[in-house]
C-alpha cells in the first residue's frame, strides 16, 4: 500500500509540475511584445475602461480612435528563384507551326491491321526456316548421292 501511495505521490507532484510550466508558458505568450506594447499603451491613454484593443490587420477602420490598432503589413523577404537565375541554353527559337506535319491518311489502316500483319510476318519467318531446312535436307541427300557413286 505505501509503494501505491508514494507513486500516486509523485504523479500528483509530476502532474503539479507540468500545469506550473503550462501556466508560466501561456504568461509568456501573453505579455505583450514591443510593437503592441505601443497600441496597448496609446489605447489605454485613450480607453481606460478598455482591457483589450483591437488589431486590424486587414480592415481598415473609418473611425480614427480604432485607426490606431490597424497594423502594419508583414513585410516579406524577397525570393530569388534559383532556376529563373541560371540563364537557359541558347536555342533557335522555331516556329511552333512550322514542324506540324499531317499524318498518313493510311495510319488507321496500319493501326487496325498491324495484328494481322505480325502474325502473318511469323508465319512467313517460320515457313521460309522450313523451306531452307529442306533445301539443306536435299542437298545432303545429293552430296551423299554423289559420294556413294563415286566409291
Amino acid at each position: 500500500m505505501a509503494a501505491e501511495e508514494d507513486s500516486i505521490e509523485q504523479v500528483v507532484a509530476a502532474r503539479q509540475e507540468r500545469l506550473r510550466a503550462l501556466k508560466a508558458a501561456q504568461e509568456l505568450l501573453n505579455t505583450p511584445d514591443e510593437d503592441s506594447s505601443l497600441v496597448d499603451s496609446n489605447a489605454d491613454e485613450d480607453n481606460e475602461t478598455s482591457e483589450e484593443t483591437m488589431k486590424f490587420r486587414n480592415y481598415v477602420p473609418h473611425d480614427k480612435k480604432l485607426q490606431e490598432g490597424k497594423l502594419v503589413p508583414p513585410v516579406l523577404p524577397k525570393f530569388e528563384d534559383p532556376v529563373a537565375a541560371v540563364p537557359s541554353p541558347s536555342e533557335k527559337k522555331e516556329d511552333p507551326f512550322v514542324n506540324i506535319a499531317p499524318k498518313k491518311p493510311n495510319w488507321e489502316l496500319r493501326r487496325d491491321v498491324q495484328k494481322k500483319l505480325d502474325k502473318l510476318e511469323r508465319r512467313t519467318q517460320k515457313a521460309m526456316c522450313k523451306l531452307m531446312e529442306e533445301q539443306e535436307k536435299q542437298k545432303q541427300l545429293d552430296e551423299d548421292g554423289r559420294n556413294g557413286a563415286e566409291d
